[in-house]
């Protein structure tokens, strides 16, 4: 049981720094309401993760790096998860920044 709880505690800082700005910029762009678009932020976190997956299988297969035994961050994998929600999150702030800056001009 020591692989799933036994981390740096910089993991978990990571993790909840990803998380939590990932609601507060939900919560800054109002779509609390939105289930569409909390859907369509699920589906491509899972998405990305499938991708982050392969890249992992890909680089330990061939010697890009390696993880010894008993040392394999699983945290990594819902750090991932939360960083591509954040990511959406940002882009979707810089989007709607950009929109309303060319609609005022």
């Amino acid at each position: 049981m020591n692989v799933f709880l036994d981390f740096n505690t910089s993991w978990y800082a990571l993790l909840l720094a990803f998380l939590g700005a990932w609601a507060v910029l939900l919560f800054a762009r109002r779509k609390w309401k939105a289930v569409h678009e909390m859907k369509e932020q699920v589906f491509l976190a899972l998405g990305g993760m499938i991708s982050l997956a392969m890249m992992e299988f890909f680089a330990v297969s061939t010697g890009l790096w390696n993880y010894t035994p008993g040392n394999w961050p699983v945290i990594l994998w819902p750090t991932y998860f939360a960083a591509i929600l954040f990511g959406y999150q940002l882009l979707r702030s810089i989007e709607g920044l950009l929109l309303r800056r060319s609609a005022g001009m």
